[in-house]
């Protein structure tokens, strides 16, 4: 294709950022996810840039999340235990740190833009996620947009809607406060209301901001890139829930997002500016204790 994105229907131009999309995207043609350039990324790849995580679910499908370090593993041998395990690999600012990926991010993010009203992302951060055959991601919200690039392998994402049923506002709050992972209370009866995508090479999958999902590999190895984005209304946003999050700590009324127009939460925003400035809470997901090493992850 000429352009990293297909050329959009209608229907996907005017609902993307309002109700869950597919589309095709040209990266997976760009030999940059083959095993051989991966496990050199891998070798070089910065260790604070560097991700193991190892998810175990209950009956009811909710995660407890161990996180783990490479430990002296050559990039090789971390790709061929991902690829045996049941962990997840991610590579987080890959736009910044796999500079031949981050042409292409900027180049795909202007093909969307050129094709959805209005959007004009300001801030782009990518994921290269490298995730085992039974890999999943639990029931889950991110604070920015996004965007999921799907390139090796076959996985299947469940989209549930953003309301207070799915994602309690005061949930995401406390996701802006740093007083919760993005990780949501789930349980399987919530699967009625999902939108449910299977994801081949080749896909890419968006979704409303806020929107909480969950994803399940389809026993194959996966190879993922997931983009956050940021537009000022994104970025407004979720300034406000910053804000909204004390104010309700302060006993002061909170009124429903929904109901909230841009301009109160541009003020919202300005405030948590200088809400932030003042530390007035504590980040209480800053640091993770890493239970294991890769080599004991492959059960």
């Amino acid at each position: 294709m000429s352009s990293l994105i297909a050329d959009w229907s209608a229907d996907q131009k005017s609902e993307f950022g309002k109700t869950p999309i597919t589309f095709r995207h040209g990266l997976a043609e760009t030999g940059l996810f083959d095993d051989e350039p991966l496990a050199r990324l891998l070798d070089a790849y910065p260790a604070e840039l560097y991700d193991i995580n190892l998810f175990d679910f209950d009956d009811e499908g909710q995660a407890t999340m161990r996180t783990g370090a490479r430990g002296r593993l050559p990039g090789r041998e971390v790709l061929e235990g991902v690829k045996q395990g049941r962990i997840w690999v991610q590579l987080r600012r890959a736009e910044a740190y796999y500079p031949e990926l981050g042409v292409l991010i900027a180049k795909a993010f202007a093909d969307i833009s050129r094709q959805a009203p209005g959007f004009k992302p300001v801030q782009l951060n990518g994921q290269l996620i490298l995730s085992a055959p039974q890999a999943k991601v639990p029931f889950h919200a991110d604070a920015p947009g996004v965007a999921l690039f799907h390139i090796r392998g076959r996985k299947r994402i469940w989209i549930y809607p953003n309301d207070e049923a799915h994602m309690p506002q005061q949930g995401m709050e406390n996701i802006a406060l740093k007083q919760q992972t993005e990780d949501l209370p789930y349980h399987r009866g919530m699967d009625d209301k999902a939108q449910i995508f299977d994801l081949e090479p080749g896909m890419a999958a968006a979704w409303p901001l806020h929107a909480p999902h969950r994803i399940e590999n389809q026993g194959t190895f996966n190879v993922s890139l997931s983009v956050d984005y940021q537009t000022w209304g994104s970025r407004l946003t979720n300034g406000a829930h910053y804000a909204n999050g004390l104010l309700r700590r302060w006993g002061a009324p909170v009124a429903p997002m929904h109901k909230t127009p841009m301009a109160a939460r541009a003020g919202l925003w300005a405030a948590s500016l200088a809400l932030k400035r003042m530390r007035l809470v504590e980040n209480r997901i800053k640091g993770f204790e890493r239970s294991f090493e890769l080599g004991d992850a492959k059960a």
